[in-house]
């Protein structure tokens, strides 16, 4: 068995425009302070990290890192979850989705997502630059309009969607191969992978690629009213990353599932800060343990009611006292009996 690293924090939620969020410097100096070993980075936030010179030059790579390793933290994976969101994007979102491109392919779909597809190569160069071996990213949606099955979908169109899915990422995934780089998809809702099952039909579409493995994030389980603990046995080969990040769940007689619509405070399922939900973490980190994971466990911090820094503080601490450091001997061996392979034969009539 392997000891979990950690704990980690994902930036995403804390980058911003004042101090200490406005820099590289000042936000590791920070999650330090806050008790983390280690950061996952938003490698879309040009305050955090200049993309195009970390997939350019191992040397920006090697001190843009030691900056962080002075500071007492290191760089545990880069994220392009905005980026891969646009390798797959369904019309009906074009809008909404187009902040989260570079200006000058703004309004134009086919050079929108030509440009996603080259920033997510480039932090996977990055990553291989760097020495690690995960990166975390949405796979994006082409079918996600469709995930009611009302009115009656078009026999073929998830099939097709799924297809055309594995078709623009199969590239994507033999550079991650030639980096030594494992693409690891948030299971999220908003994406077509967003389950174990869906994440299956793409799975099987890009051969079983070795590079296809999952980010797990117990807290979109807990809002989809999926099985948690088992998906760790179920995907135990595939699971390469884990965020940290709790949710909980309190149906109504008038609201459920899909939250009426409402905000985040007021829907039936929402995110909480680490400890305030109703996710089991206590199981979760016994099983990742078990089932030998070895990577970070990274706080992702997003919550409805709770201050981001108190949920920093406090996740940090919340993710080190659930960390097993697990052993190297059997509790019994105290009562070993030694080898013995006649006496073995005797035991058993055989001899």
């Amino acid at each position: 068995m392997k000891t979990i690293k950690g704990p980690a924090l994902f930036l995403a939620q804390f980058a911003g425009d004042e101090a200490p969020f406005d820099s590289w410097d000042a936000i590791t100096k920070w999650a330090a302070d806050c008790g983390y070993k280690g950061v996952q980075v938003p490698s879309w936030d040009a305050r955090m990290i200049d993309l195009d010179q970390a997939a350019d030059s191992k040397d920006y790579c090697e001190d843009w890192a030691g900056q962080a390793l002075a500071n007492g933290v290191e760089v545990t994976e880069l994220s392009t979850h905005l980026q891969g969101q646009l390798v797959a994007v369904h019309p009906a979102y074009d809008d909404v989705f187009d902040g989260f491109a570079a200006e000058s392919v703004r309004g134009n779909p086919k050079a929108r997502q030509a440009w996603a597809v080259d920033q997510v190569q480039k932090a996977l160069t990055a990553s291989a630059h760097l020495g690690i071996g995960a990166h975390a990213t949405f796979s994006g949606a082409l079918a996600w309009p469709y995930v009611y099955p009302w009115p009656q979908r078009p026999v073929g169109l998830v099939e097709q969607a799924f297809d055309e899915l594995a078709k623009r990422w199969t590239p994507i995934l033999n550079h991650a191969e030639d980096c030594g780089v494992d693409v690891c998809y948030e299971i999220h809702p908003g994406e077509d992978l967003h389950d174990g099952i869906s994440f299956e039909m793409f799975l099987e579409r890009t051969g079983n690629h070795a590079r296809a493995n999952m980010l797990y994030d117990p807290s979109h389980y807990v809002l989809q009213c999926l099985d948690y603990l088992d998906n760790i046995d179920i995907y135990r080969d595939r699971i390469r990353m884990f965020h940290v990040k709790d949710a909980e769940f309190n149906p109504t007689g008038r609201q459920g599932v899909y939250g009426g619509y409402q905000s985040w405070v007021n829907r039936a399922g929402r995110f909480r800060s680490l400890g305030d939900g109703q996710v089991d973490f206590g199981a979760v980190f016994s099983k990742m343990a078990a089932n030998d994971f070895d990577g970070w466990a990274v706080v992702e911090w997003e919550c409805a009611l709770k201050h981001p820094e108190d949920g920093a503080r406090e996740g940090a601490q919340f993710v080190k006292d659930h960390i097993i450091r697990v052993t190297e001997r059997a509790f019994d061996d105290f009562a070993d009996g030694g080898a013995d392979d006649a006496l073995n034969a005797k035991m058993m009539g055989l001899s």
